[in-house]
């Protein structure tokens, strides 16, 4: 694990964070530099250094906590706030990081196809993590103690075992408020303090499944997508997400014909749906 911080530029636009999801690291994420500062000359964009590659595998709440050391110095310098793009396994990251920064000053938070509802397919990315299994057996690795120090393993949602999900899970369970706990109130507080929460992902992505997860759906135990809205925690509003949405704050872009690995250097989805939110 590397711990540094590549930076280009900076001046008048709000500082731009970028994280990484899995598998990958900063040099993915060259070309998005590129747009923003085209679009926007001088922005600060800040690539964070850190678990890239097989270190990408690391318990999520690890991830959360080495990401918050490099972050939080950044926010305290940036007293007109920052933006977050947070790209597939990284907007879990960016998740733990709000909710347990209780004076965060996320303007912007761009979840770039992520799998916020969770993950319930094993396309050809994930492979590099479970070689030689099928979805249906995945929950035997990943519901115990040692499997949920694989960060994959922190957001696999098997519809199927639902209970064991709820028994076993350790990080995105705790987010969604799908089981209570002492910290609920107080994280759904700070979700609360984003200004613009967007959402991006599509049919074609290949990675994320189903790709409705990247907007807060999933499947239900029919397999059966549920969208955001029929979701039982944005119907209580558990974690907040009813709010923002209710207040104009959420975003929904929706791009078909773009692959998972692709979403951070197409040029349509950067000018349609990320330029305008990093003023």
């Amino acid at each position: 694990m590397i711990l540094s911080v590549v930076f280009v530029i900076a001046s008048g636009y709000r500082p731009v964070i970028i994280v990484h999801g899995l598998f990958d690291g900063p040099r993915q994420f060259m070309k998005l530099a590129t747009f923003i500062n085209m679009t926007h000359p001088g922005t600060n964009v800040i690539t964070v250094d850190m678990y890239d590659d097989m270190y990408s595998l690391k318990p999520l709440w690890d991830q959360v906590n080495g990401f918050k050391k490099v972050i939080g110095p950044i926010m305290k310098n940036a007293t007109d706030g920052i933006h977050l793009i947070c790209f597939s396994q990284g907007g879990l990251v960016c998740r733990g990081i709000i909710a347990t920064l209780p004076k965060h000053n996320v303007h912007s938070l761009i979840f770039l196809s992520s799998p916020l509802s969770g993950q319930y397919g094993i396309t050809s990315y994930m492979r590099h993590a479970f070689p030689k299994c099928i979805k249906q057996l995945v929950y035997q690795l990943c519901y115990n103690f040692l499997g949920q120090k694989i960060s994959i393993c922190n957001f696999w949602n098997d519809p199927h075992h639902r209970e064991r999900y709820l028994k076993s899970n350790k990080y995105l369970a705790l987010l969604n408020g799908e089981i209570k706990h002492s910290h609920l109130k107080e994280w759904r507080e700070h979700f609360l303090g984003i200004k613009k929460l967007v959402l991006i992902g599509g049919p074609d992505d290949g990675v994320i499944t189903p790709w409705q997860s990247s907007h807060f759906g999933f499947y239900n135990s029919n397999e059966t997508v549920v969208e955001m809205k029929e979701q039982d925690w944005y119907l209580s509003d558990v974690f907040g997400l009813k709010t923002l949405d209710a207040r104009g704050a959420l975003v929904h872009c929706v791009f078909s014909d773009v692959e998972h690995v692709l979403w951070h250097s197409n040029w349509t989805v950067y000018e349609d749906c990320i330029e305008k939110w990093l003023t």
